[in-house]
């Protein structure tokens, strides 16, 4: 740990993440079959700047050693921010094309039912916070830098079933995704009350004499207990009434019955010709699940 929480400390790892990123990223929309709009490209360039926020100097020194509060600010920056700029940024093609292997489609067929997604994400942000894991975090690089990524992808699995960019994946109606978020703002983040009640720091990491922002460990806990809560809720109950605000009355019918795409129908008969491969000789697959959706 650095004598003052203000000290520079360059992060080289997380700056060359990002321009690795961004070459990649360019390389691909740069071939036609992939080609990105304006909007995309935007979104992607706005998710690279948050995630240079989140994962540089000050807030990832402070979020390492110094702050629960800033670990809560870089954690709602990877997970609520960042995840849903990269969807959007990302061509359907290609994602169509990155999801078309079986084992990659099951995986992100699976993780896109509410359920699923709400069990996920909370396994890993409650996973995430444990002493031991934050303890890696302050000590560790390179644990650091797998958690970021635990948690970026926890972000991407939370936003998987309001997007839904994935083809063959079903598309909930405007209520079942603002209900969806609602439940993602309440469950996953129950540690938050937890800090706002205990009458000690939980994490040895952020004890220390000095009083960042003139907030003792004990107030320092408190406050990102009431910031986890009240910002996760912000975020997502904001996104949930524009989506039914969005879906009223007119444009309401349009959008719950948003039609299937070719990329939709190519990924249902992949997915029949894999079951039908799999079949035993001498039987015909005929399963409703082999049928496309009306």
């Amino acid at each position: 740990m650095k004598p003052s929480p203000w000290a520079f400390a360059p992060d080289l790892l997380a700056w060359l993440t990002l321009v690795g990123a961004s070459v990649g990223y360019a390389s691909v929309v740069h071939r036609p079959r992939y080609a990105a709009n304006r909007r995309q490209v935007r979104s992607f360039a706005g998710a690279m700047v948050v995630l240079l926020v989140a994962l540089s100097w000050p807030v990832a020194e402070l979020a390492a050693h110094w702050s629960l509060t800033a670990l809560v600010v870089q954690r709602l920056l990877l997970t609520l921010a960042v995840p849903p700029l990269l969807l959007m940024s990302l061509p359907l093609t290609f994602v169509a094309a990155v999801t078309r292997p079986a084992p990659v489609d099951a995986v992100t067929r699976a993780v896109s039912r509410p359920p699923v997604a709400v069990a996920t994400v909370t396994v890993v942000f409650v996973a995430t916070l444990t002493t031991a894991a934050v303890s890696a975090e302050a000590s560790s690089p390179l644990a650091r830098g797998l958690l970021d990524l635990a948690l970026l992808t926890a972000g991407i699995v939370l936003w998987l079933p309001v997007l839904s960019p994935v083809p063959g994946t079903p598309r909930l109606p405007a209520l079942g995704r603002a209900g969806y978020l609602i439940v993602q703002s309440i469950v996953p983040s129950f540690l938050a009350v937890v800090w706002i009640l205990s009458r000690h720091p939980l994490y040895p990491s952020f004890v220390h004499p000095y009083k960042l922002g003139g907030l003792s460990p004990l107030a320092d806990q408190q406050v990102a207990g009431f910031l986890a809560k009240l910002g996760t809720i912000a975020v997502l109950w904001t996104v949930a009434f524009v989506i039914v605000n969005r879906a009223q009355p007119t444009r309401g019918d349009e959008e719950d019955a948003a039609p299937l795409t070719w990329l939709d129908v190519e990924r249902h008969l992949q997915r029949a010709e894999r079951r039908e491969r799999r079949s035993p000789p001498g039987t015909t697959p005929g399963s409703p699940e082999t049928q496309l959706p009306p």
